[in-house]
């Protein structure tokens, strides 16, 4: 593998500020959707689980209609059987056949009385269950269609910054590439651990940017003789001065508006 060349301390700063750069943008494109990403994985979630309970009420409801048919077959059953008892009752020969035919009337007609009960108890929860049914339709039809909206909406924005972002980030992997590696160790750990993920800031009216902790003079000529690496003592981020900052801030425009 060949060995890079030797970099000035200023040529570190100034590749280290042009990641910043483009990793901030990807930031900003990434803001931009915010969390419409989210909002639409879980709209598709909510929407497989009601078109999942939508189903299995769908099966209850045949199955509640297949055990009304079942009853109704034992009362058709019953009714056949009690004729059958009725046309055997003229023909007996004894009180003994006679009132064990009757007792099988009965029996058939308790038989009818207890299908009739439960084909009524059936018929509530088919009641019930389309009630639940109707609704759980309206929810899913809400739910699809602000899901399309979403989903609508997530699209747009994609198709605007999608290449843009995907570029950007091999933009990034090259910058890096050209950064010595414990430089890029350093700005990817600050950036983590810092609010907005800025690693390299520059200085404004004598603080560090994005901070209220004033620079010592001192240090403010140190980082723009732009000799050493310099870190704010209060969040770690590496400092580079105003000057530096606004020529990197133009180059990078100019290569962002190419993208």
């Amino acid at each position: 593998m060949a060995k890079k060349k030797e970099v000035s301390v200023e040529e570190r700063l100034r590749a280290l500020y042009d990641l910043q750069l483009i990793d901030s943008r990807v930031d900003e494109i990434r803001n931009v959707r915010g969390e419409l990403p989210l909002e639409v994985r879980d709209l598709e979630d909510e929407v497989e689980g009601l078109s999942t309970r939508l189903q299995k009420l769908n099966e209850s409801l045949a199955d509640i209609d297949e055990q009304i048919k079942s009853k109704k077959n034992l009362i058709e059953e019953a009714k056949a059987l009690i004729k059958k008892y009725s046309e055997q009752q003229k023909n007996v020969r004894n009180n003994r056949e006679y009132n064990s035919l009757t007792k099988e009337t009965e029996f058939q007609e308790l038989e009818i009385q207890l299908a009739e009960k439960h084909i009524k108890e059936f018929k509530v929860q088919i009641e019930q269950k389309n009630e639940i049914i109707n609704e759980t339709k309206e929810r899913l039809k809400e739910r699809q269609d602000h899901l399309k909206h979403k989903k609508s909406e997530l699209d747009a924005i994609l198709a605007e910054t999608e290449k843009e972002e995907l570029a950007l980030i091999e933009k990034s992997k090259d910058f890096k590439e050209s950064i010595e590696e414990r430089l890029v160790i350093a700005y990817d750990r600050i950036r983590q651990n810092v609010k907005n993920g800025l690693a390299v800031v520059a200085i404004e009216r004598g603080a560090s940017g994005g901070s209220f902790f004033t620079i010592p003079p001192q240090v403010q000529m140190e980082i723009a003789s732009r000799k050493k690496i310099i870190t704010d003592e209060h969040s770690g981020r590496i400092l580079v001065d105003e000057e530096l900052a606004n020529e990197e801030k133009e180059k990078m425009e100019k290569m962002f508006a190419k993208l």
